[in-house]
């Protein structure tokens, strides 16, 4: 048999984690993995030499706001370098399709934040439209969830209120179209407009609906305004009543969410975590305000901001807020002002107290402002806490990369790099097949990518060649702006988008559909 490619000499960790590191050459035929064992007597159209090397499945990145970024820029390659070959869609329910052109401009301007400076037509009247957005232009892979803030929003705009049956019905449909066009799951952002305001009951229809259709349920959970347990509990009563396995963005485990663990343990919840490991997130300052100062569109939140009574109502909630993290980090505003800068620095500039500052920063930056937020506690309370994070056997990993701003947190450019530096070879708290398996394996099971995540005969070639002692995260939280080292090759789909560390220019990512 010849081959397309063969990957000969690299010690292999499958992506199942149970299985050690095995001496095996991979065999590569069009965008499938043909063999795997001793190679050496067969023919290849190329060759190439894993030795002193492992090879592993393409990572899986199941919560990231990579989409746009992916089609062109400057960090259109931050996840490849780390080995990322599948990026999953709509994190925290973001989403602009399928939306008229009036309200995706509205989603984009509530959602820019998260997704920087990008110039993009936005108006996809059908899912079907926004998916080929991505056909033969993206290094990647892209997965689809159902955007829950695209699907409210369609239904009944920013209305600050429960459904009507006709809106939830609307919302049925809109659920149905993106499952019928392979979403894994279905994505919310309970801390965030419109998503807000949905109660448990219409989670639970929407959530009915892809439970049908073999997807889970994916939250950024409603912590704001429930509290750590309560938003737990949401989603628990979730899992109960639409019978669909349940999974947390962006989490940690410290006492309080141990607990919230042992009882999911307890009463056998399907239920799973992600984390980027870090001490610290990303997300717009205006989330810290009262929620009833945030409600509807950007510039309903901004036209409210400016009346004496929302500033004399929010500012002691604002500072309440501020005391209870670390220093924020500048990393985006419209004008570009005080990038890099903690708010201390930027506020003691000014003169003014950080609350003050802060209130508004939003108003004249029209609302367009990332912070990266320290978690509030020691070096060494954060410490441990990321190390049993790191270890908790629910837990697979997720950048929740923001891309296309300027100071971006360093997770975006680091943190599946940063497992692999510092949890395994560092720390030594996780094997390298139980890591690998954390960002491949895991994650394809969980989101139904059934032939991606693992070294197997007759999956799909997306593979990663790289030095287990050499691979490092370069992002520092002052330099964020530097690719991970030590992956040699990365193959997305049989065809190198990275080989011998440096971008080969093809763009072989397509679009993937549940196939669980």
């Amino acid at each position: 048999m010849r081959f397309d490619c063969i990957i000969q000499n690299g010690q292999v960790i499958d992506g199942t984690g149970s299985r050690a590191p095995f001496r095996a050459d991979v065999g590569v035929v069009g965008d499938r993995i043909a063999a795997l064992g001793d190679l050496s007597k067969a023919e290849a159209n190329s060759i190439v030499n894993a030795h002193d090397k492992v090879v592993t499945p393409g990572f899986i990145d199941p919560h990231v706001h990579s989409e746009l970024a992916l089609l062109g820029g400057r960090d259109q390659l931050a996840g490849v370098y780390q080995g990322i070959t599948t990026q999953l869609l709509s994190p925290d329910g973001f989403g602009w399709a399928p939306l008229p052109p009036d309200l995706a401009q509205e989603m984009w301007d509530y959602t820019r934040f998260g997704y920087g400076d990008v110039s993009i037509p936005l108006g996809w009247p059908t899912v079907r439209a926004y998916l080929e957005l991505f056909t033969g232009r993206i290094p990647a892979n892209v997965y689809p969830q159902v955007p829950y803030g695209a699907v409210r929003l369609g239904a009944m705009g920013w209305a600050p209120r429960q459904a009507t049956q006709q809106e939830l019905c609307r919302m049925l449909d809109t659920v149905t179209e993106w499952m019928e066009q392979g979403a894994g799951a279905i994505s919310a952002g309970l801390d965030y407009q419109p998503c807000i305001h949905a109660g448990l009951s219409e989670l639970v229809a929407l959530a009915q609906v892809v439970a049908f259709h073999g997807g889970i349920y994916a939250a950024h959970i409603r912590k704001q305004v429930l509290g750590v347990k309560g938003a737990w509990q949401e989603t628990l009563n979730v899992s109960r009543q639409a019978g669909i396995p349940v999974h947390i963005s962006h989490e940690r485990v410290d006492r309080e969410t141990s607990q919230l663990l042992a009882l999911v343990d307890r009463e056998d919840v399907d239920l799973t975590f992600d984390s980027y490991l870090y001490p610290a997130g990303m997300t717009h300052l205006a989330i810290l305000l009262p929620s009833e100062i945030q409600a509807g569109s950007l510039q309903d939140m901004l036209c409210r901001m400016r009346t004496p009574e929302a500033r004399r109502f929010s500012l002691p909630y604002l500072a309440g807020k501020l005391r209870d993290s670390g220093d924020p980090i500048v990393a985006y505003t419209g004008s570009g002002r005080f990038i890099g800068m903690t708010l201390s620095e930027a506020a003691g500039a000014a003169g003014r107290p950080r609350e003050e500052f802060a209130y508004d920063l939003i108003l004249d930056e029209e609302g367009v402002e990332t912070f990266t937020i320290p978690w509030q506690g020691s070096d060494h309370e954060l410490d441990d806490i990321v190390r049993a994070t790191a270890v908790h056997p629910r837990l697979m990993i997720a950048s929740d990369g923001i891309y296309n701003v300027p100071h971006p947190h360093p997770r975006a450019y680091g943190c599946f790099a940063r497992v692999l530096r510092l949890f395994v070879r560092e720390l030594g708290l996780l094997s390298l097949e139980q890591a690998v398996h954390r960002m491949s394996g895991f994650p394809a099971q969980r989101f139904g990518l059934a032939d991606r995540g693992r070294i197997v005969e007759g999956l799909a070639a997306d593979l990663v060649v790289l030095a287990p002692d050499r691979i490092a995260d370069r992002s520092t939280w002052t330099e964020p702006l530097h690719a991970a080292v030590g992956v040699d090759s990365v193959m997305v789909n049989g065809e190198f988008v990275l080989a011998g560390g440096l971008p080969t220019g093809h763009l072989p990512g397509r679009v993937l559909r549940r196939c669980s």
